[in-house]
């Protein structure tokens, strides 16, 4: 963890209860680290341009959190620079709940997963709304001209900390994508053992499985 997310999220209840449960002393240290580590490096960095989701967490004026899953393609969250990361801003069920928090408290906490993986990358910032009016060139960053959606503004994140989680407790979890590239090999295996190939990918590996369990 980097003494800029401790900083952050160790507020004085929780070193209160690190104290009562025994924790305090391992973490203790992150107060006296010269490296406050809230600079995003190179591998921070492709790691979030990797992502194709992220889930964002904002706060209400009434002192709520809100949880938003934030998807698209991959690379759709961008790094701009070592300290500021943003999306364009797709439109969704246009209940705005996110834009309405954010308008009024620019605190955000989010969490980027790498199932297949096991890794976590949590980000504390604040952020701010930007209009196309506002800055067109900006816009123009992160707008993804295959990806066919409409772009209502964009979010523009200043990172404050960030902190690679444990992969403890992480279930692996996989996309179709992923599925398809560990499933090349096997496909390409039947293939040459004469299987015929099926139209539908799902329909092809099943076939290919109960070919290769009959040879068994």
């Amino acid at each position: 963890m980097s003494r800029a997310f401790s900083d952050i999220a160790f507020t004085p209840a929780v070193r209160a209860l690190q104290t009562r449960m025994g924790s305090r002393a391992a973490y203790a240290r992150l107060d006296h680290a010269d490296d406050a580590r809230a600079t995003l490096t190179p591998d921070e960095a492709a790691f979030i341009e990797a992502r194709d989701g992220f889930y964002q967490a904002t706060v209400s004026e009434t002192g709520w959190p809100y949880v938003q899953f934030r998807g698209g393609p991959a690379g759709f969250l961008k790094v701009l620079d070592a300290k500021t990361v943003g999306y364009a801003d797709f439109r969704g069920n246009v209940q705005y709940v996110s834009v309405g928090n954010l308008e009024g408290d620019g605190r955000v906490a989010l969490i980027l997963m790498d199932y297949a993986n096991r890794r976590r990358l949590k980000v504390l910032g604040r952020a701010r709304l930007v209009q196309e009016s506002e800055d067109p060139a900006l816009l123009a960053r992160l707008v993804l001209p295959d990806y066919r959606a409409r772009v209502e503004r964009a979010v523009i994140i200043t990172v404050q900390a960030y902190d690679w989680n444990c992969p403890q407790h992480i279930t692996p979890r996989f996309t179709a994508e992923e599925v398809d590239a560990a499933a090349a090999p096997l496909f390409a295996d039947l293939a040459r053992a004469g299987v015929a190939p099926c139209a539908d990918q799902s329909a092809q590996a099943a076939s290919g499985l109960r070919a290769l369990l009959r040879r068994r």
